[in-house]
């Protein structure tokens, strides 16, 4: 015989209270498995920081190995520091030219022109198809034959543009092809023009797909950055080859150069992590644990 309650209860109250402890029940399932989820997060990133340690011990025992002077390092590293800021300078200036570069490659590999089409492709070919060394010695010793004279720095920062810009066409060509056609067709159905169309609709979205690669382009551009010590540009890599010459210390100061490499390359991947994140918004649904 099932107890009576009140005699004056309202059927539909009972349901109520039913529904509010089942989704109560169902709260506490979630908030379970996201703590569970963050506790997992926790130790894989325990276990990530213990297997740097790990390689880092087996680093430092191979570099005891190589017989360094630390003192010499120390002595110098200061020096070598300097140069950072003429890398990050270069890299960044060069990156900016590069984007542009690759921008308008880009529409015009996509175009229906000849002309624009021709231009496009024999320059991505044959800045893809040269070294980058060549590409700078070019640059910077043949221009002033055509009575074009420039200084080391724009001559490096130009040969970086136009070596990474014909790498980057092809990442900005497959970012604006990866938008649909309907959204193409539904601009021109808006009266739009082609400009006001790839402003509005295709790059603004192309630019989430973009900017992931372009990153990585940057960070190796970082790198290369290093061959316009060739000109006497006093940036990291030059730094460290002159201390390194002078002392009879290449390991030591090249080891340091390297470090400051890694460090750059650390910091610019966090921030491009973090614009990656705010581009994506809306666009992805952020879990407990990142896959």
């Amino acid at each position: 015989m099932k107890p009576i309650v009140g005699g004056d209860q309202n059927p539909g109250e009972g349901v109520e209270v039913a529904r509010a402890i089942e989704g109560l029940e169902v709260a506490d399932v979630k908030l379970k498995h996201i703590e569970e989820a963050r506790r997992a997060q926790i130790i894989f990133v325990l276990w990530v920081a213990l297997v740097w340690m790990g390689i880092f011990a087996v680093l430092l025992y191979v570099f005891n190995r190589f017989n360094l002077d630390f003192a010499f390092m120390l002595k110098y590293l200061p020096f070598i520091m300097k140069g950072v800021g003429y890398t990050i300078l270069v890299s960044l200036l060069s990156i900016i030219a590069a984007s542009i570069l690759a921008l308008f490659g880009a529409i015009a590999r996509l175009s229906k022109n000849p002309v624009f089409y021709g231009v496009a492709t024999f320059y991505v070919s044959l800045i893809r198809g040269t070294p980058l060394i060549v590409q700078i010695f070019v640059i910077y010793l043949g221009l002033p034959q055509m009575g074009i004279v420039l200084g080391a720095i724009p001559a490096g920062i130009i040969a970086l543009a136009v070596c990474y810009g014909a790498y980057m066409t092809e990442i900005f060509r497959a970012g604006i092809q990866s938008i649909g056609r309907g959204q193409i067709e539904a601009a021109y159905s808006l009266g739009m023009t082609y400009s006001q169309m790839m402003r509005r609709v295709v790059l603004p979205q192309a630019f989430r797909i973009i900017i992931p690669p372009t990153g990585n382009e940057f960070i190796a551009m970082l790198k290369d950055s290093s061959l316009v010590a060739f000109l006497g540009v006093w940036e990291l890599f030059f730094r460290a080859q002159k201390v390194g010459r002078q002392n009879f210390r290449n390991m030591e100061t090249l080891i340091i150069a390297a470090l400051f490499y890694w460090i750059v390359t650390i910091i610019f991947q966090y921030f491009q992590g973090r614009l990656e994140a705010h581009l994506a918004k809306g666009t992805r649904r952020i879990t407990g644990m990142a896959h």
